[in-house]
């Protein structure tokens, strides 16, 4: 009898924990093309747009998925990409459906509009905001990314000054409320009224995810159900291909008190492990509502990651999001300090009403961009020494040179990894240097301009 029931609590307990929902689109936009699938996007999937498992199939005529779970999910329609999600009739921006499992049984939803099929559609971004390019090569992931820049007020007005970056994952979300997938942060909005108000003034990289690979690139471990473990390769892209030409082309100041990473969810969990990988590269990160429930392989590394640079780590989340939030931040806060991580290089921000939702990161981004950088004050003036060499790896060019040097012809000398020199040549900097002959390795070139000389390593990968 005993048994009999314990078999029927966990029977019980199974049909409480999880619930089904069919939703069906009863009402699409006359000018959908019908040879478009419609995918549902949400919390449930790492916001990935064009899910195959997630893609509405037709029933009776009605694209209709079946859903199961617990909790309350968010979620939006798509046509297979962000470019492609919906959003209101007059095409301003939608913020993300919600449901409650066991709340109903069926959904039937309507969509009013698309994204880029309302004419006329406007940015919300500020002319600082520039696109840097809509197909960025990663070649340690052999794909394209979209990135966008914001430059700093004063940055094509004050031409001698310098200026930290702040490198930002889900791009997509940070400037725009039209590329946005579930609203934007308005760190341009932010950035601005804060260096109105004196502060120095900051670079932003914003680096899109592409949807289909985000829950991969975001996790440098592997979750079985979930997928991950690009993470390190997502990091090699930003610190040897990425950082590079921003270095290269604008005026940062490269080394690493003044370079932060940040982002939010799956977004949160890489910049806290980037910060911990290459820390040498990272002075500060802003990471906010990480999905530090993802692998408890993080844990590990944490634990045994022992400090070896001075850290500005500053952790944002809200009561109101999942119950293991906190408490997940506060065991990693435990282990860094463990690692020999001082207090006051952790901060930890937690707020009553704070949901795992863009207006809550947008709101607490400003505080946690001046606490990061609140041990400075302003930056100074960089070394005219700074010479930047990309990509890394290269493969059949490399470039050199820097903002101060454009243009400036460099003498270039190339050696092996034994110091044997291999050839001597001379370029402009900014010009492509072909190295298409070389083979895969280690070497060091040492460029002189003038009367000054520089050495510096290159990897070269076939």
């Amino acid at each position: 009898m005993r048994l009999w029931l314990i078999g029927l609590a966990v029977a019980c307990s199974l049909q409480l924990s999880a619930a089904t929902v069919v939703i069906r689109v009863v009402s699409m936009p006359s000018n959908t093309p019908p040879a478009d699938p419609i995918y549902i996007a949400g919390t449930f999937n790492g916001w990935n747009p064009a899910h195959s498992s997630y893609k509405l199939a037709l029933i009776n005529g009605v694209p209709t998925i079946t859903l199961q779970g617990n909790g309350t999910i968010e979620f939006k329609f798509t046509r297979g990409s962000w470019a492609k999600v919906e959003c209101k009739a007059d095409g301003s921006f939608l913020p993300n459906r919600t449901f409650t499992f066991g709340s109903a049984d069926t959904l039937e939803l309507s969509i009013a509009a698309w994204e880029d099929l309302i004419s006329g559609n406007t940015s919300t971004a500020l002319p600082n905001v520039i696109l840097l390019s809509d197909s960025f090569y990663m070649p340690q992931l052999n794909r394209y990314r979209t990135i966008w820049l914001y430059l700093p007020d004063d940055y094509h007005t004050a031409p001698s000054k310098y200026y930290p970056v702040f490198y930002l994952q889900d791009g997509q979300n940070v400037f725009d409320a039209a590329t946005s997938f579930a609203g934007e942060w308005q760190v341009d909005e932010t950035l601005h009224a804060l260096q109105q108000a004196g502060d120095w003034g900051c670079i932003v990289v914003a680096i899109a995810n592409d949807g289909q690979h985000r829950i991969d690139e975001y996790a440098p471990f592997v979750n079985p159900a979930y997928g991950g473990g690009e993470g390190d390769a997502y990091l090699d892209f930003i610190v040897q291909t990425l950082k590079p030409y921003i270095d290269a082309n604008y005026r940062t100041m490269p080394t690493r008190d003044y370079t932060a990473i940040g982002g939010s969810s799956m977004g949160g969990l890489i910049a806290f492990y980037a910060a911990l990988r290459h820390d040498d590269v990272f002075g500060k990160a802003a990471v906010f509502s990480p999905s530090f429930w993802f692998d408890d392989s993080l844990l590990i590394y944490t634990a045994a990651h022992q400090k070896q640079w001075p850290l500005r780590l500053r952790f944002v989340a809200g009561y109101s999001e999942s119950a293991s939030m906190v408490p997940n931040i506060r065991n990693i806060y435990k282990l860094l300090v463990q690692a020999g991580y001082g207090s006051h290089e952790i901060d930890t921000s937690f707020h009553i009403d704070g949901q795992h939702v863009e207006w809550f990161w947008a709101r607490e981004f400003g505080p946690a961009y001046q606490w990061l950088f609140s041990n400075l004050g302003a930056a100074p003036e960089p070394e005219i020494s700074q010479i930047v060499i990309y990509p890394q790896p290269a493969h059949d060019v490399v470039m050199l040179g820097g903002p101060f040097l454009k243009g400036q012809p460099l003498d270039i000398h190339l050696f092996d990894s034994t110091g044997a020199l291999l050839w001597s040549t001379w370029i402009r900097a900014g010009q492509p240097l072909s190295i298409s002959h070389l083979p895969a390795g280690s070497y060091l070139i040492h460029i002189r301009h003038e009367t000054r000389r520089y050495a510096a390593s290159l990897r070269i990968a076939r």
